[in-house]
C-alpha cells in the first residue's frame, strides 16, 4: 500500500494515537511534530516495530512555510491518500475579559489558519480536479465548540467552533472531486493537553459530568477518526462526529 497519512500533532495524545491505528490499517504514515523530536520519532519507531512505515516531520502548523514544507517531503513518501488535522494549542485557563490580541491570534492561527492550509495542501494533492485521485481529511474539533467552555477558554471553544464551519463548507466544497471531510468533536479525553491549560487532572476532576461517568481514551477518539478514514464510511462527508461518552 503506497497511501500516505498526514497526522499533524502527531507526537503524543490523540495524534499518537491515531498515527499508530492508521499504521496498523497500512498506511504509510507522516507523523507532523512540533518541537518534541523525541516524541516524535518513538511513535515512528513504534510503528515499525509493527511491521509499519512512517516518517516524523517537523511542522508548527502556525508558520505556514512548515505546512508548505511537510507536504512537499511527505509527496516523496507516497501518495497523500488522508489527512488529519490534530495539530492545535489551548492556553491557560482565563475569562475573555483578561485575554491579550497576542494569545488570541496564536490561537486562531495554529486552530483555524493552520489546520485550513493544511486542508488547501491537501486538496491540491487529492483532487480529481487537480489530477488526484480523491483523499479524505479528518479535522479535529471539540465539544467545547458546542459547550463555549466559559470561565475556561472561550477563544479555543472559538477556534473549534470555526473548525465545525470549515468542515461542512470544504466538505461540499469538494465532494465532487473525490475527497471526503470530517470532523471529530472529542469530549474529556485523558491526554496532557489539559496540563497545558494549567490543570493537569481537569479530566479526571470532571468525568462525572459525562454520561458515561468517565473520561475517554485517546485510542477511542483515534478509532473513529481512522474509521473516517476507511472505506467504510464513504458516504459520510461534511459529517461531525462526537467522542464524547454523551457529554
Amino acid at each position: 500500500m503506497d497511501s500516505v497519512a498526514i497526522v499533524t500533532g502527531g507526537s503524543r495524545g490523540i495524534g499518537r494515537a491515531t498515527a499508530l491505528a492508521a499504521a496498523k490499517r497500512g498506511y504509510k504514515v507522516v507523523v507532523g511534530y512540533a518541537s518534541n523530536k523525541a516524541a516524535a520519532d518513538e511513535v515512528v519507531a513504534a510503528i515499525a516495530a509493527g511491521n509499519g512505515k512512517a516518517i516524523a516531520m517537523k511542522c508548527d502548523v502556525g508558520v505556514e512555510a512548515d505546512i508548505v514544507d511537510l507536504f512537499k517531503q511527505a509527496d516523496g513518501f507516497g501518495t497523500l491518500a488522508a489527512l488529519v488535522n490534530n495539530a492545535g494549542v489551548v492556553d491557560r485557563t482565563a475569562r475573555v475579559d483578561e485575554m491579550s490580541a497576542e494569545r488570541l491570534t496564536r490561537m486562531m492561527t495554529i486552530n483555524v489558519v493552520g489546520s485550513i492550509l493544511c486542508a488547501r495542501e491537501a486538496v491540491k494533492r487529492m483532487s480529481r480536479k487537480h489530477g488526484g485521485s480523491g483523499g479524505v481529511i479528518v479535522n479535529l474539533s471539540s465539544v467545547a465548540a458546542t459547550l463555549g467552555s466559559p470561565g475556561l477558554y472561550v477563544d479555543y471553544a472559538a477556534s473549534k467552533g470555526a473548525i465545525d464551519t470549515f468542515t461542512v463548507g470544504l466538505a461540499r466544497e469538494v465532494s465532487a472531486e473525490g475527497i471526503r471531510v470530517n470532523a471529530i468533536r472529542p469530549g474529556l479525553i485523558d491526554t496532557d493537553i489539559h496540563a497545558s491549560g494549567g490543570e493537569a487532572g481537569r479530566a479526571q476532576r470532571l468525568a462525572h459530568t459525562v454520561p458515561m461517568q468517565r473520561v475517554g481514551t485517546a485510542e477511542e477518539v483515534a478509532n473513529a477518526v481512522v474509521w473516517l478514514m476507511s472505506d467504510e464510511a464513504s458516504y459520510v462527508t461534511g459529517t461531525i462526529f462526537d467522542v464524547s461518552g454523551g457529554r
